[in-house]
């Protein structure tokens, strides 16, 4: 097995962890045995969030476990190209990089995706994959429920990444990207992806997600769950609402959704949300401000196939928000 790159003392802005995969998109509609052509992507939640804020000019770093394979040599040529620091990304010969199929998804439905991941190398990703001078030099961390879900010892890194950052004044954000066919049951997704949203600083569910996690069905409700045991910000996303988001202070409000006139790829939308509140955070924006970033981000994610082809770099960013300035409904 090869050893990742010590890491420098060069800073980042935020760092997270998890799988990558390669991607075959289907080039016609059909169910996946009938596609005879695929064009190839880099598909995986934290990767995507990592590649959309290096677009817009944040230093941002991956840390993860890749196969020596072509699939492999294919996700590390990506993060060259995207500029994602992956000094802390580890090659194991021992275990595959996994690949997933997607199908074409027609008038902004679902695509169907086919996984192939397990055994993987990502999923060996363990605590002893946490080099405290590579977290320690980011500002911020990223984590999803997606690499919480790959294994015990991957959640055992996320829960302990995520106390490390926080008792050195680091902030942290939790997307929880809920994958149910990854645990064993659904109560033990619960209790162990609220017990990761505690110990973050903002946490950003889906009201689907939020009521499967909360039992609450309103915005309000999910907010003030996880606001009662310590989380700073919770951002609900509503779909064609916008997003709800309640803080520790009381503040409140909702930021209208942007529309969309034709949805092409809707996997992806969420990691751009991330990008987008992320991003604007540590540039000191409101919370307002940052979710109206998020929803544009999001926006212009699914109107392109990939996961993280429709992400913008800031001169796109500039361009979409002056066309679709919105409004904001802050509540009393």
């Amino acid at each position: 097995m090869s050893n990742m790159i010590p890491a420098a003392s060069q800073p980042l802005d935020v760092v997270t962890f998890g799988e990558a995969m390669a991607m075959f998109v289907a080039t016609t509609g059909g169910e996946l045995h009938e596609v005879s052509q695929y064009v190839r992507r880099a598909a995986g939640a934290e990767l995507n969030v990592a590649i959309g804020l290096a677009r817009l000019g944040l230093k941002s770093g991956w840390v993860s476990r890749l196969g020596t394979d072509s699939f492999g040599r294919f996700i590390l040529d990506t993060l060259d190209a995207e500029h994602v620091d992956r000094r802390a990304v580890t090659q194991d010969p021992l275990y595959p990089t996994g690949f997933q199929l997607k199908s074409k998804a027609d008038d902004g439905a679902d695509p169907i995706v086919e996984y192939f991941r397990k055994g993987s190398a990502a999923s060996r990703l363990s605590q002893a994959d946490f080099d405290e001078d590579y977290f320690g030099g980011a500002r911020h961390l990223h984590l999803s429920g997606v690499a919480a879900a790959l294994s015990p010892e991957s959640y055992a890194l996320a829960a302990h990444a995520a106390s490390w950052m926080k008792r050195r004044g680091k902030t942290v954000s939790f997307d929880p990207n809920l994958r149910p066919v990854l645990w064993r049951s659904r109560e033990e997704m619960v209790a162990r992806l609220n017990a990761l949203a505690f110990s973050a600083d903002y946490v950003l569910p889906g009201i689907k997600e939020g009521l499967i996690l909360t039992g609450y069905d309103q915005p309000e409700a999910i907010a003030d769950f996880y606001l009662a045991r310590g989380v700073r910000a919770v951002v609900i996303k509503t779909g064609a609402d916008g997003a709800y988001y309640k803080t520790d202070g009381g503040d409140r409000g909702v930021v209208p959704a942007v529309r969309v006139a034709n949805v092409v790829d809707t996997v992806g939308a969420g990691d751009g949300f991330a990008v987008g509140v992320i991003s604007a955070l540590l540039e000191g924006l409101p919370l307002n401000e940052a979710i109206a970033r998020g929803n544009q981000i999001g926006a212009l994610a699914i109107q392109v196939i990939g996961d993280s082809e429709g992400l913008p770099d800031r001169e796109q960013l500039a361009r979409a928000m002056a066309n679709n300035a919105g409004t904001l409904l802050v509540l009393d």
